[in-house]
């Protein structure tokens, strides 16, 4: 190969040979005309870069599209440079602060000086990026110095991006220009403004300059786009069934849950029909642990702050926490409990173990206390008090695998049970270029992770790595849960830990009578209770599986006449756990039945006179009519059946 030529590594292992300064686009035209017309960046060696910019070294390349996550948010990235070229154009003399891209779009902080932006004006907006999109300008990356970049944002004017610039060192610094405007930015971009077809800008906030209240309080606009007008549609379609999926809506209207400024914000009150949900969704758990060896524990609310200082949370968490309990004892701070495996620990360590002791596995559904910004607070997935399905597992080196895949079958079976069907698992590991993030040894994290890629793979998991997303103390294993709105949520983690053992000096008596550290494993199938109430909710849009829904049936007398047969019917069914209500009100049964769909309760029996001389009842389904008639026997056979097939482990 000559000097002149530089070898190029794709993702299907083939290698392909191109001169040096061959872009990411180039490559992509020298395989297919349609991928090049769909290439909108590269990642050359992990990197994500231009798919215009130049490779002049043999290079790992991935050309990305937008059926990948970094090809969205290269395309998102960008349409917020294309919304700021818009504003500039629009609104002479704005000041831009920072515009990245987000799970779901984009936004940009944009100051408006003395203009109060109407939200009326955003189609406005929204026209002008069009009709910039459709000039096709390129996005061009440019290398410049520090004492030119100031000298430009100082002749425009603009103290937010000098305020960003003094954080850079010279030889670091880019710009990116497309059309008329310029932009400090790292990058990437997409090849050019085309590939934007269509755009909605969807709200506006408040946002203070670098998050700090001190600061001015900025405009944030918050947009979307899309390569295919068609997919715009399609997600606010989404949108608006998010709305009424929402489980704060939900959540009020079904009487699960609510919230009161005087006990405080961002700590839920569980309402009577909520509670039940909550308990069976225990209960559920509870069983299911009780047959994979679990010992259920229970610890206290508070713990003494030196706790969380050797566990090492207190240094890494602390300013998030809650401020300390001081009590009359000079120096005495305790802590409310910002979680539960230090205070397992103590009791795993409660007495001598032997090697043939373990595993040992605590459970417990333990609330913890942390203190979110106010601003952070959103129904019950982000919360300041929260009870997590917590367990701990103190095993041998040699139990980690084996015990990890009965975590990894647990967590499987509840998105069966509860109707999750899609799901990636995320093996989360060390950042290794910032371990000072991180405590313990090499060779425990190299043990850690380890395990967790070899049992991920014998179950067959779909995974993905990501590089950085470890807990401090340990590599995990989190699962990824696509919703019926196709939204992804991360619900269950599994991780490993070889380093609470080690700073809480837990032992046990190996086969060599020499004492050796247990390996520790966290598990929360559900996670934060109140965050996988919320989303399974919007998931199943409060139309819960028939064990879990709260009032499972709603006995409805056609006339008060028939109050006594349908309390007849409601014990003998009491007494088969089904449990429901008798809607005895004054109302036409059309009326009735109209109301316990809206309640979205899973049976209504109709009781009246023909059902009451047969010994009967008439069952309509939920959101499906009449099924027949049935004796109380039969319903609840045909009751059961269904309950038993749904959390048949599979």
């Amino acid at each position: 190969m000559s000097n002149q030529h530089i070898k190029i590594t794709l993702p299907d292992g083939s290698v392909r040979e191109y001169e040096k300064g061959v872009s990411g686009l180039q490559i992509a035209l020298s395989i297919s005309e349609g991928l090049a017309r769909n290439v909108l960046a590269a990642k050359v060696n992990g990197e994500v870069w231009d798919a215009t910019r130049p490779i002049h070294a043999d290079s790992k390349v991935q050309l990305l599209t937008w059926n990948d996550a970094e090809g969205k948010n290269t395309f998102w990235h960008s349409s917020a440079h294309l919304m700021a070229e818009a504003l500039e154009a629009l609104y002479p003399g704005v000041k831009l602060g920072i515009g990245p891209p987000i799970e779901n779009g984009f936004y940009y902080d944009v100051d408006f000086g003395d203009k109060s932006l109407d939200g009326a004006e955003l189609e406005k907006i929204e026209a002008k990026m069009l009709d910039l999109a459709r000039q096709k300008n390129e996005y061009v990356r440019k290398e410049i110095s520090k004492k030119d970049a100031v000298a430009y944002f100082t002749d425009k004017g603009d103290e937010y991006k000098l305020d960003l610039l003094e954080g850079l060192d010279d030889g670091t610094i880019t710009f990116y220009e497309q059309g008329n405007f310029v932009d400090l930015c790292r990058g990437p971009h997409i090849p050019n403004t085309g590939f934007i077809k269509a755009t909605k800008l969807l709200n506006i906030a408040g946002a203070y300059w670098r998050g700090d209240e001190k600061n001015k309080m900025l405009t944030r606009i918050y947009g979307i786009t899309f390569p295919k007008a068609k997919e715009l549609q399609e997600y606010l379609h989404m949108l608006e069934e998010a709305k009424k999926r929402d489980h704060r809506k939900l959540g009020r209207e079904l009487e699960l849950f609510t919230f009161s400024e005087k006990v405080g914000m961002g700590l839920p009150l569980w309402l009577p029909k909520g509670t039940l949900l909550r308990e069976r969704l225990v209960n559920f758990m509870k069983k299911a642990q009780d047959k994979s060896g679990y010992q259920q524990v229970v610890t206290p609310h508070i713990g003494h702050k030196a706790l969380y200082e050797t566990s090492g949370h207190y240094e890494k968490y602390g300013k998030d926490s809650f401020q300390p309990i001081a009590t009359p004892n000079e120096g005495e701070e305790f802590l409310l409990k910002p979680m539960n495996c230090p205070h397992h620990c103590e009791i795993y360590k409660h007495k001598p173990r032997s090697y043939k002791d373990l595993p040992v596995r605590y459970a417990e559904f333990g609330t913890v206390y942390r203190y979110e910004q106010s601003g952070e607070l959103h129904g019950l997935t982000r919360v300041r008090g929260f009870t997590q399905d917590d367990a701990h597992i103190f095993c041998r080196p040699d139990q980690v695998k084996e015990e990890f895949i009965k975590v990894i079958d647990l967590v499987l079976y509840v998105f069966q049970a509860l109707g999750f069907e899609e799901y990636t698992a995320q093996i989360s590991l060390r950042d290794p270029d910032n371990r000072e993030k991180y405590i313990g040894s090499d060779d425990a994290w190299q043990k850690a992770e380890s395990a967790i890629i070899e049992a991920a793979a014998e179950k067959g998991l779909d995974t993905v790595t990501e590089l950085g997303e470890a807990a401090f103390y340990g590599p995990k294993l989190d699962f990824m849960v696509k919703d019926a709105l196709g939204r992804k949520w991360q619900l269950g983690t599994i991780q490993v830990d070889y380093n609470l053992p080690e700073r809480f000096q837990l032992e046990y008596i190996g086969s060599d009578n020499q004492k050796h550290r247990p390996v520790m494993i966290h598990r929360a199938p559900f996670g934060s209770l109140e965050r996988f109430v919320a989303v399974l909710i919007e998931h199943c849009a409060g139309n819960f599986p028939l064990w879990l829904s709260p009032e499972q049936i709603c006995i409805l007398p056609i006339s008060e006449k028939y109050t006594d047969y349908a309390q007849e019917i409601n014990s003998m069914l009491d007494e088969q756990d089904i449990v429901g209500i008798i809607d005895n009100r004054d109302e036409k049964i059309g009326r009735k039945i109209r109301d316990a769909e809206v309640k979205k309760i899973p049976f209504m029996l109709i009781v009246g006179e023909k059902e009451q001389a047969e010994e009967k009842i008439s069952v309509r389904k939920h959101g499906e009519g009449d099924i027949g008639s049935f004796s109380v026997h039969e319903f609840a056979q045909y009751f059961k059946g269904i309950i038993e097939e749904s959390l048949k482990q599979k």
